[in-house]
């Protein structure tokens, strides 16, 4: 007899069904597991015997084998636990296999027959719901299953509980959807706690609106850190769509706690010596990196030319396309990447350049040799660059600003709409040349200026005439790149949208070009 259960495997967040076939026949007593599993399915059959065990159901004295279909496709995880007990429990007569048969199954089994939290449980919940079917998960990964439609999710705490389930003795009823605290990880970062440093705090209000890419330069102890742990707070909260698009990451790295889904937006943080496939995506079962983490949220790189060269190199690709894709000679992933990056870094290496009492003896070399870690290109794809100067003792002295993060989020909001509106508009109208014009990765309409480009910017940032004439000598004069010229286009209408202009004016190109900062120096 074969027995079948249904579950899943990942490659990336794209979601691959898998056939778990379990046949119990006589010949040489043996368990084993067949299908190119790793190490953590290998070890399953283990968990699965001592689970039956706590149940006070012992495997008859017979060859067990487990095939898990298609065969040529890497297991991972120990996510196989369930549906390979689900199908033992079908072969012994337990469970009604055509009962079964009408779910997805995956979690992990505790040596007592408990279930324990498995990564993957969102989008296997809606490759579940798109074929109709229902999901078997466990109990902490019901709030995440039950946002993936009207499909029926059994979250058991155990075993035994499937088992009553299924024998009407005991009713799993439906989970419901859980979303993590409007507050989560706010904590008391408030922009009244930044004293001084309005240029850095203007700069940061239009990183925000515009989704742009920032970089504060500034010597130790100014703010540059202060300020980036607050942008957050500004932020508007993730709409539905965004919300699911970051949460599956979240769920394929086991980093959605509490089954919780997200709704602000993510901050990543990562150290100095983080290496490339921890910022980027990779390692040995191809995980998401950093930048996938941070998707639809901020990657603030602190110290940023303390990072490998080869590390910060990575960066360039995915800044641009909103992709991380992870080539492997066996396999191929792309993580979405659609993340606003902010650095922040000193001058120098002693980040006293500007004050001669504190400088090396080494300056100004040492600051060329310093910043000459990030390369051009990189630069290029920052849009705002801004200063950050020390902070005086008299501005220490001040009360706090009156101003505090709560109104800026609000204006910032405001101009998010704007955007949106703006976008889904011109993707309604199908604007601009060729297939998917006005959309972004993935086919979604464009949430933020920082993400037009080509054609569609040219429509929505042409400047006014004399706009024009200052951007066109700006470009010249300062030898702007063409992604350079399109940058400072951005940003320009995204002030513009923050003064509530519908077209881009000289004002709005001169504070665009004032963030403008070629090369490192």
């Amino acid at each position: 007899m074969v027995a079948r259960v249904s579950t899943v495997a990942f490659q990336g967040i794209d979601v691959l069904d898998i056939d778990v076939q379990v046949q119990m026949s006589g010949g040489e007593l043996a368990f084993i597991v067949v299908g190119l599993p790793d190490k953590a399915v290998a070890e399953s059959r283990e968990r699965v015997r001592a689970a039956l065990h706590a149940l006070g159901l012992s495997l008859p004295p017979r060859r067990i084998a487990v095939n898990l279909a298609p065969a040529d496709v890497l297991k991972e995880g120990s996510h196989f636990d369930l549906p390979i007990a689900l199908a033992l429990l079908v072969i012994l007569g337990v469970l009604p296999g055509e009962e079964v048969a009408r779910f997805y199954a995956l979690g992990e089994l505790g040596l007592d027959g408990a279930l324990a939290p498995v990564a993957g449980v969102l989008p296997s919940a809606i490759n579940a719901s798109a074929h109709g079917r229902g999901l078997i998960c466990p109990a902490a990964c019901g709030g995440e299953a039950a946002w993936a439609g009207d499909l029926e999710v059994l979250a058991a705490p155990s075993l035994l509980a499937i088992i009553n389930h299924f024998k009407g003795t005991q009713v799993l009823s439906r989970p419901e959807p859980r979303l993590e605290p409007a507050d989560a990880g706010a904590g008391h970062r408030d922009l009244k706690d930044v004293k001084g440093q309005e240029t850095a705090k203007r700069a940061l209000e239009v990183a925000a609106s515009g989704g742009h890419n920032l970089l504060m330069i500034g010597p130790p102890g100014s703010g540059k850190s202060m300020l980036a742990a607050r942008l957050p707070g500004i932020l508007p909260p993730l709409d539905p769509a965004e919300a699911l698009e970051a949460s599956m990451i979240h769920s394929v790295a086991g980093q959605l706690e509490g089954g919780r889904l997200l709704r602000r937006r993510p901050f990543r943080d990562p150290h100095h010596s983080a290496s490339l496939p921890a910022l980027v995506g990779g390692g040995l079962r191809a995980r998401p990196g950093e930048i996938s983490l941070a998707h639809q949220g901020v990657l603030f790189l602190d110290e940023l030319p303390e990072f490998a060269r080869q590390t910060l190199e990575a960066l360039r690709q995915p800044m641009e396309s909103g992709r991380a894709v992870i080539a492997r000679a066996n396999a191929h992933i792309a993580y979405p990447a659609r993340f606003q990056l902010v650095a922040a870094m000193n001058p120098c290496r002693c980040g006293h350049l500007d004050d001669a009492a504190l400088a090396c003896s080494r300056a100004p070399k040492c600051a060329a040799d310093y910043q000459s870690r990030i390369s051009g290109p990189l630069f290029d794809r920052i849009d705002l660059h801004v200063e950050v100067p020390a902070v005086s003792a008299a501005d220490l002295s001040l009360p706090p600003p009156r101003e505090d993060s709560t109104q800026v989020a609000a204006r910032v909001a405001r101009v998010r709409e704007v955007q949106r509106r703006r976008y889904a508009a011109l993707a309604g109208a199908g604007a601009g040349p060729g297939p998917g014009a006005g959309t972004g990765a993935g086919g979604t309409a464009l949430r933020t200026n920082a993400e037009a480009d080509g054609a569609l910017l040219e429509q929505v940032a042409a400047p006014d005439a004399q706009g024009r004439a200052l951007l066109t000598e700006a470009a010249e004069r300062l030898r702007l790149s063409a992604r350079g010229y399109h940058r400072v286009l951005r940003v320009a209408r995204t002030l513009a949208d923050m003064d509530d202009s519908p077209t881009v004016r000289r004002p709005h190109i001169a504070e665009a070009l004032s963030y403008r900062r070629l090369a490192p120096r």
